[in-house]
């Protein structure tokens, strides 16, 4: 799919200081090394939906991001409810121990992306069209588009001591995270790759992880600065329970192959503490009819 993308200097100049671009020059698509890093990502994500580039963020880089998570610590909404992998409400028709009516405790929380600081190296990564293209040829799909979703789009996601996030599916097509501090212990991703497509919901393999199974389920070995390119969409997820003071932060910049599609309003109530009239006017649209 690729092709040579032409980017000026300044582009180039305000990612040097976030992303090690001596080790991942991604802004030269025509570099051997870039190359290889995309071949090996789009193996990966063929394989089980999953990616990943080690330390790719700056440790100077993640300092500032830590500092402004710590800035914007007060303002974190904290969904402290239940819900289904879905995020759908509860389906009486449906019968006991269906996934659908499968509720578990969520307990973290989001710096809502409309929040973050002018200066911020989450932003200035979200806004590069340089990060962008590299994602875009990792999924070998383009055109690829940040998420129209103003709440949502990218985020840090905060986890304390005790905070569980549960299964589920992302609403999104493909989530990138970039981990900023791990957690003392637990805060482990675990997946279950491609566990349903848009003609099979697979709902008894939904069920069976749910009630313990760990049979296709995997654990990703991320670390700070380490960015993830995973398919949230198809494959469902959870972050095992933290342990100790230290709190896990992650990055979670969202691209997505539709500019139109955002969350639903209920859905962006649950995550992020509100919707606004962008989720009330795109309700009814879906770029798949996979359930959310």
């Amino acid at each position: 799919m690729s092709s040579v993308a032409n980017f000026d200097v300044l582009q180039v100049r305000s990612l040097e200081q976030i992303i090690d671009l001596k080790r991942y020059p991604i802004h030269d698509l025509e570099n051997a090394n870039t190359k290889r890093i995309i071949k090996e990502s789009q193996e990966r994500l063929d394989y089980d939906g999953c990616a990943l580039i080690k330390d790719f963020l700056l440790p100077e880089s993640l300092h500032r991001m830590r500092e402004e998570s710590e800035r914007l610590y007060s303002q974190t909404y904290w969904p402290e409810s239940s819900h289904t992998p879905y995020f759908t409400k509860d389906d009486p028709s449906l019968p006991e121990g269906h996934p659908k009516r499968y509720f578990q405790k969520r307990s973290s929380g989001y710096i809502n992306s409309d929040i973050l600081e002018q200066d911020s190296d989450l932003q200035a990564i979200y806004d590069s069209p340089i990060v962008t293209r590299f994602i875009g040829e990792c999924l070998n799909i383009w055109p690829l588009y940040t998420w129209a979703d103003p709440l949502g789009s990218n985020p840090y996601s905060l986890m304390d001591e005790d905070n569980y996030f549960p299964w589920h599916f992302d609403g999104n097509d493909f989530t990138v995270s970039l981990l900023v501090q791990e957690a003392e212990k637990g805060g482990i991703f675990e997946y279950a790759a491609d566990i349903r497509n848009p003609q099979d919901e697979n709902f008894e393999g939904v069920k069976d992880i749910l009630n313990g199974s760990r049979e296709g389920v995997k654990e990703l070995d991320l670390r700070p600065g380490d960015l993830q390119i995973f398919k949230g969409r198809f494959s469902m997820h959870r972050v095992t329970q933290v342990e100790g003071k230290k709190r896990r932060i992650i990055a979670l910049p969202t691209y997505v192959t539709d500019p139109y599609y955002v969350n639903r309003p209920a859905h962006s109530k649950h995550l992020y503490g509100r919707a606004l009239p962008i989720h009330y006017e795109r309700e009814n649209y879906r770029p798949d009819g996979l359930t959310d």
